[in-house]
């Protein structure tokens, strides 16, 4: 049986959710987007590269900061 690696999202202050691990992403038809090893999916929704972050988030600004409880 094989060991399933854990996939970790990291929501950035004021910017991306960053994707780590071994994780499949795939549109809202089940389209898979090409496979990386770790990804930013963009959070401000001003990308122009959606669903990834291409960094518009710090020229316009966005402020998010959230904390698990």
């Amino acid at each position: 049986m094989s060991e399933t690696k854990k996939v970790v999202l990291k929501v950035n202050d004021n910017g991306s959710i960053r994707v780590m691990g071994d994780v499949e992403l795939v549109d809202a038809e089940g389209n898979a987007y090409e496979a990386k090893p770790a990804f930013s999916i963009c959070r401000c929704g001003a990308s122009k590269n959606k669903p990834y972050c291409d960094g518009t988030h710090k020229a316009i600004g966005f402020e998010s900061a959230p904390r698990a409880k």
